[in-house]
C-alpha cells in the first residue's frame, strides 16, 4: 500500500500505524515481527520525504521507526544500523525543524532519535 499510494499522506500514515500494531508486544514474537518490518524502512523513509509538511504523517513515521528499531540484541542493533543507513536520522531532524511548534512530532521524533542512536550500555557505564 505504501508503494502503490505514495502520494497519499493518509495511506502512508495508516500504513505506519499498521506497522506499529503488527510489531506491538514484547519478547521473541515482537522481535520477529520487527525483524520482518525492516523491509518497510525504505517506504517509511520515502513517505517522510514526500510528506515532509504533514505533521501527523511525520509523527507516525517516527513512531514506526521506533517500533522497528527497538531491541538491544544483535538484531536490534542491525535494525538501528539499517535505519541510519536509510537516512532516517536527517529526516527525523528535518521533521523536528519543520514542525517545531508541534509537541507530538517533537516527542515522537526525539524518541526515534534516541532509539536509533541508542548504545547497548548506558554512557555512565562506559569506561574512561
Amino acid at each position: 500500500a505504501m508503494r502503490a499510494h505514495s502520494t497519499s499522506a493518509l495511506v502512508q500514515e495508516q500504513a505506519c500505524c499498521a506497522l506499529i500494531s503488527i510489531i506491538a508486544g514484547t519478547g521473541a514474537q515482537s522481535d520477529a515481527r520487527a525483524q520482518a518490518a525492516v523491509v518497510a524502512l525504505p517506504q517509511i523513509i520515502d513517505a517522510m520525504r514526500v510528506h515532509s509538511n504533514n505533521a501527523a504523517m511525520q509523527g507516525w513515521a517516527c513512531r514506526a521507526l521506533c517500533s522497528i528499531t527497538a531491541g538491544t540484541d544483535a538484531k536490534g542493533r542491525a535494525r538501528r544500523r539499517a535505519a541510519a543507513k536509510a537516512d532516517a536520522l536527517p529526516l527525523i531532524v528535518e521533521a523536528m525543524r519543520l514542525h517545531s511548534a508541534n509537541a507530538e512530532v517533537q516527542a515522537r521524533a526525539s524518541r526515534a532519535l534516541r532509539t536509533i542512536t541508542a548504545s547497548d550500555r548506558p554512557r555512565w557505564f562506559a569506561r574512561r
